[in-house]
């Protein structure tokens, strides 16, 4: 039993970590290395030395959308002369096109063949010559001073990315998606913002980043993270990702957990993806303080730590029967059988339509946990499909 009651509490030390601990850690370590060395302040360039900049987007059937992202394209605080629209709509079969037409300040990229994301934006970026590129998705409304913003970050020579912030839209009644989204995300950006001061923010999302355009690489067609992928291979290349919470992208949450069910099992998917192709990043001798940085923050979320955590019941029930002190195993059972109802309670309530926060928030974490195991399936059968289809390609 000694086996058993060493993996319980390793694996509790983990999920702990993983999700609470790193925080900790994390808030401690910046203040200890802050009060060595104060963060630089650099000043805000002058409008005659901004750079020109391309706005870059890809849409796929987005013509609900496209006039309300032009109009807030244009409400920018940037330089007329210096700002680049660019569209990337391949296989688009809806109005977008004929939408996007009615925006002369638009450049828009079409082919008929639909490929997927990361095809159209290794694509699109060959037309792109501006020194600077800000990817936004079609759905999202950024702030005024974004562009600004993220161009300050930029002053700094060892900066090749810079995340901005994600805000999902506040409803006045938030469902189990959008209201677990949404308290997940603030707690997210609080962690990005304390990595970037400790070392490099640990990937950017799609909703608004910017890089350098001559660190921009091609990624693979069938890549499913494409904005982790890209943002982590400019580290690679001994840059910093800057997090910068004054540039931000609202969205509004997912409709329904249905729809956040099908998008957090393909980010999982794409998460487990992500840690093969960027696994020279697992080195500590070579990439030191980030590696430590992307372990704690995205590799023990993307594969160990939700095996460990739904496997913590099962291992507390066995150790309630067999060990000779069974209290403090009863009450962590109890508090997991508690945190498990409130999750099951939530659960029920979304179905109603019953606006909870304090429920939704242990649903919200099973839920992803559940989703990043499910991951493991979705890319395994994806694999499969893209095989069989190489396959059959090579036979024709």
């Amino acid at each position: 039993m000694k086996a058993f009651e060493a993996l319980f509490w390793i694996s509790l030390l983990i999920v702990f970590y993983t999700y609470i601990g790193y925080g900790i850690l994390l808030y401690i370590l910046v203040k200890i290395k802050e009060s060595f060395h104060k963060p630089v302040r650099r000043p805000m360039p002058a409008d005659e030395t901004l750079p020109s900049l391309t706005l870059f987007i890809t849409a796929y059937n987005e013509e609900d959308v496209v006039d309300d992202k032009m109009r807030n394209c244009l409400e920018l605080d940037y330089p007329a002369d210096k700002l680049r629209i660019v569209w990337v709509t391949d296989g688009s079969n809806d109005r977008t096109n004929e939408r996007l037409s009615r925006w002369p300040q638009a450049t828009v990229l079409y082919q008929p063949e639909r490929q997927g994301k990361t095809a159209a934006l290794n694509r699109g970026m060959h037309f792109v010559e501006t020194p600077l590129v800000v990817f936004t998705d079609a759905n999202t409304c950024l702030n005024r001073e974004a562009l600004r913003k993220i161009v300050h970050a930029f002053t700094d020579p060892k900066t090749g990315c810079v995340a901005g912030e994600k805000r999902i839209a506040v409803q006045s009644k938030d469902n189990a998606a959008s209201g677990g989204e949404g308290l997940y995300w603030k707690y997210e950006s609080a962690l990005k913002a304390l990595d970037s001061r400790l070392y490099s923010a640990v990937g950017a999302a799609g909703e608004l980043f910017a890089i350098r355009r001559e660190l921009f690489e091609e990624m693979k067609a069938d890549t499913l993270l494409d904005d982790f992928i890209l943002s982590l291979r400019i580290v690679m290349r001994g840059y910093t990702i800057t997090y910068c919470a004054d540039a931000y992208a609202v969205e509004s949450g997912s409709a329904d957990m249905h729809e956040e069910e099908k998008r957090k099992v393909r980010i999982a998917a794409g998460g487990l993806q992500s840690l093969w192709r960027l696994r020279p990043l697992l080195n500590p001798f070579r990439y030191g303080t980030f590696c430590f940085q992307y372990i704690s923050h995205r590799a023990l979320r993307w594969s160990l730590t939700p095996i460990l955590l739904f496997l913590l019941l099962p291992l507390n029930i066995i150790l309630i029967f067999t060990t000779s002190t069974p209290l403090p195993y009863a009450v962590i059972w109890l508090l997991q059988t508690v945190f498990y109802l409130m999750g099951s309670w939530g659960y029920y309530l979304s179905t109603k339509h019953i606006k909870n926060k304090i429920l939704f928030v242990p649903y919200y974490f099973l839920f992803m946990n559940i989703n990043v195991i499910r991951g493991f399936n979705y890319l395994r059968k994806r694999k499969g499909t893209v095989n069989g289809t190489w396959e059959k390609a090579k036979r024709a």
